[in-house]
């Protein structure tokens, strides 16, 4: 039996969500040519790993420790206004009345084809608790508003479940122990960053040896049954971008690693956007002398900014994210939300490229890439969420832009967005990159690519003037009032 290598530094990952499969296909797909299929369009591709998630509040098949999705209570209203969440539940129950379980099957075909499955289980999944009668949600947490961090709270932060709850605990544990007994995967990923809130408001520092103490639990489970498996189980976890925030709510990654409790660990964003400037190496120092494999991991959303309009990530900027974590220290690529067949901006061809591509450092520096300025969507009491947008040009916005390697040769440009203001169309600005003097161009043509942008107007920077890692843009305004505001900003580069 193939068992795919974790250890190897390169490794691109795609994680498949809980619902996605069965929204997306038809009923005549769920048969065992139609499992297989799934998994049989990234054989042969750049993905080394495929993490499959399980589980929101409910299981994506028949568990017998947790609801099914398709299992109501009668307080639960059926979505029968939302087709795409009906052919969920029934397309998830007819394979389980046909006796398929499709993680089973995956993780079966992923071993034939030589990628490396994974479970990824959703430890506090919220999504549409401003509804309490939703189909999505557990019994367990319909019967059980005591056990939300903050009860009567309205905030999907605030129905989250308080992981300082024994009951809590033991509730998503009885799971894992499913999971693990039930499937042999090479590994098991506690996703903590679904929905990334797991104690009551000002109790997140004795959360931390709560949950390192539920990291050891789960260990052990993994050493068992990687003995009675005949072959070693992983365990990793997906945290938030920086030490900082992942410390601060509760998720001591650090001491997880020097424990010798996890083997994988993803710092990444929630969902509001990409983070295009994950500290890794500083991960990457925290992680010394651990064998912890360090997979920063990219959303398929952009955000400029808090409260912005959202985009989607292309191909260039996916080899830009890449490009800036390889360069800093990052083993591999995680992509999050990247699921077929069209999630990108570009569609199915883009997501093939990317597929066929790869994201090693050596392609994505020798394609053209982008590096937008976004921010964190994820951060603890008190930390910064980084954000440098929106900006006035009239003083001088100055932006640090992290890139990875330098390009030696070819092209480099600074992009602006700028919000619609009067005047905006006939403003004149001027740009530095590093302190070096840009050359203004033609905008660019669709600025509505950018949300929010009314004008993009670009900046040619001298490719002598481009350094590794970190770059600071400065952008002024030269012409008279009214007043100018950027609200997207990013550097591109062609080699």
């Amino acid at each position: 039996m193939l068992i795919a290598c974790l250890m190897c530094l390169c490794g691109f990952i795609i994680n498949e969500d809980d619902s996605h499969f069965f929204m997306s296909r038809e009923p005549e797909q769920m048969t065992i040519e139609g499992l297989n299929a799934f998994v049989d369009q990234y054989a042969g591709t750049k993905v080394t790993h495929l993490f499959l998630c399980p589980n929101a509040m409910k299981a994506s098949y028949r568990s017998s420790v947790w609801d099914a999705i398709w299992d109501m209570t009668p307080s639960q209203v059926e979505p029968k206004n939302d087709p795409v969440a009906t052919r969920w539940m029934s397309n998830a129950k007819l394979l389980d009345e046909r006796g398929l379980d499709p993680y089973a099957v995956w993780i079966a075909r992923c071993r034939e084809k030589g990628i490396s499955p994974w479970l990824s289980m959703r430890m506090n999944d919220v999504h549409n608790v401003d509804d309490v009668t939703s189909y999505i949600h557990s019994k367990f947490w319909i019967d059980h508003p005591e056990y939300w961090r903050v009860p009567g709270g309205a905030g999907w932060t605030d129905r989250a479940f308080d992981y300082g709850i024994p009951e809590v605990r033991e509730h998503h544990m009885k799971f894992i122990r499913e999971l693990l007994e039930r499937y042999d995967p090479d590994g098991l990923e506690l996703d903590w960053m679904r929905f990334g809130y797991h104690f009551k408001p000002g109790h997140e520092a004795e959360g931390r040896a709560i949950l390192t103490q539920f990291m050891r639990d789960v260990r052990a489970l993994t050493r068992e049954w990687s003995a009675k498996r005949g072959h070693t189980i992983q365990l990793g976890a997906r945290v938030p971008t920086t030490p900082e925030s992942s410390y601060g709510l509760g998720m001591d990654a650090q001491a997880w690693a020097r424990e010798g409790l996890i083997d994988m660990l993803v710092p990444t964003p929630f969902w509001a956007t990409t983070d295009f400037d994950i500290p890794v190496e500083q991960w990457r120092k925290d992680l010394a002398e651990t064998k912890v494999v360090l997979a920063p991991g990219a959303e398929i959303l952009l955000r400029a900014y808090p409260g912005a309009e959202a985009t989607g990530n292309d191909i260039m900027s996916t080899r830009g994210f890449a490009a800036s974590c390889l360069e800093r220290g990052a083993d591999q690529i995680y992509t999050f939300n990247y699921m077929d067949p069209a999630p990108m901006t570009g569609g199915p061809e883009a997501y093939r490229m990317l597929l066929e591509q790869g994201l090693d450092l050596g392609v994505v520096t020798s394609q053209p890439r982008r590096y937008p300025v976004t921010y964190r969507d994820t951060v603890a009491p008190g930390a910064s969420n980084g954000a440098q947008l929106p900006a006035d040009a009239r003083n001088g916005a100055e932006f640090k832009i992290h890139i990875g390697p330098a390009p030696k040769k070819g092209e480099a440009r600074f992009v602006a967005g700028l919000a619609a203001k009067d005047g905006v169309a006939e403003g004149k600005f001027e740009a530095t990159i590093n302190g070096v003097a840009c050359e203004s161009v033609a905008d660019l043509e669709n600025p509505g690519q950018f949300p929010g942008a009314a004008r993009a107007i670009q900046f040619n920077c001298p490719i002598t003037a481009i350094k590794d890692g970190y770059n600071t843009a400065i952008i002024r305004q030269k012409s008279a009032r009214p007043d100018q505001q950027i609200v997207w900003a990013e550097l591109r580069m062609k080699s």
